[in-house]
């Protein structure tokens, strides 16, 4: 081989998921249908029925969701390592996808992640009654004006905040809806391209998220967390670490901090790498990827083809 290939893997969020997804992964792969039922096993509920045949409704409720996203990008990543056998030199996921990086790098188990995130989706929809928070993606400002308009109408019932740092000219903020109604507006009014309430049932990643981050904090007690095989990165701290207190600590604080998404993906460049695998359906992360680095390589990794691809390209 000679040079070692330096990449990332990457893994989605919610808002990737759709029926169907790894329908065709699940019928090639008797790998990956074993994760699948792993899983399913591990949450005592069919998950490859519920990603295979829906129905939708289910499928977008969070709880459902963080599961369904985790297994399926586990799965991809399993059948890519399978022919290329180069770890990436970092690993990172936008918010769920964290989770999915972790199981990647064997710094915790499969079933217990499933149970986790699950719990997760469950704790975060139950934390604020339904129709109170809500979260905005606005279009073409810059976060630091936006973090401004934020504080500015903030108060201690009626919060708002940026929660996902996506790209640039691309941040969500989160809050009690009012707040987040108001922080739309005002951004209108300063020039952002669009300003548009997401069909989200709860305000991710503000301090509203306290009450689900003491619950997981409990879950987690039970959980083994070990020694990751390579770094995996912070959303919360923009840090790599390998060390299992650390990322357990890190997964806690990102239940109530900004998701810094362009911010990792900078971190990863500056040390020197270029090369991006996107493991899980859609290709959220690579349009991102784009808008922060023209030069940077963005590959895609959804079903077996891709799978085979990628092993190219690298």
């Amino acid at each position: 081989m000679g040079m070692k290939t330096r990449y990332a893997a990457v893994f989605p969020g919610q808002g990737a998921q759709f029926v169907g997804m790894g329908a065709e992964l699940i019928g090639e792969s008797p790998e990956a249908a074993k994760i699948f039922e792993r899983a399913s096993d591990a949450l005592g509920w069919d998950l490859g029925q519920l990603v295979l045949e829906g129905p939708e409704e289910r499928l977008n409720l969070t709880e459902f969701t963080q599961p369904a996203l985790l297994t399926l990008s586990v799965a991809l990543w399993r059948e890519f390592r399978g022919r290329y056998h180069e770890p990436p030199t970092f690993a990172a996921g936008l918010s769920l996808g964290e989770y999915s990086a972790l199981v990647a790098a064997e710094g915790i188990a499969l079933e217990d992640a499933v149970r986790l995130v699950h719990l997760r989706g469950r704790y975060m929809q139950e934390a604020v009654p339904a129709g109170v928070g809500g979260m905005a993606a606005i279009l073409g400002l810059d976060a630091a004006t936006l973090a401004e308009i934020c504080a500015d109408v903030s108060e201690s019932d009626h919060l708002a905040t940026p929660a996902n740092l996506n790209c640039p000219g691309q941040v969500v903020v989160s809050g009690h809806l009012g707040a987040v109604e108001a922080v739309c507006e005002r951004a209108r009014e300063s020039g952002a391209r669009r300003a548009v309430l997401l069909p989200v049932s709860a305000p991710f990643h503000s301090d509203l998220m306290e009450p689900a981050r003491l619950r997981l904090a409990e879950a987690m007690e039970s959980v083994a967390f070990s020694e990751a095989k390579f770094p995996v990165i912070s959303n919360a701290r923009v840090r790599a670490s390998t060390d299992p207190v650390e990322i357990k600590s890190a997964l806690l604080e990102q239940m109530i901090s900004p998701v810094r998404w362009e911010e990792s993906v900078r971190w990863i460049l500056e040390a020197g790498v270029r090369d991006f695998l996107e493991v899980g359906p859609g290709k959220t992360l690579t349009g991102f990827l784009r808008r922060i680095d023209r030069d940077a390589r963005g590959i895609h990794i959804g079903g077996p083809a891709e799978v085979r691809g990628a092993w190219e390209e690298l």
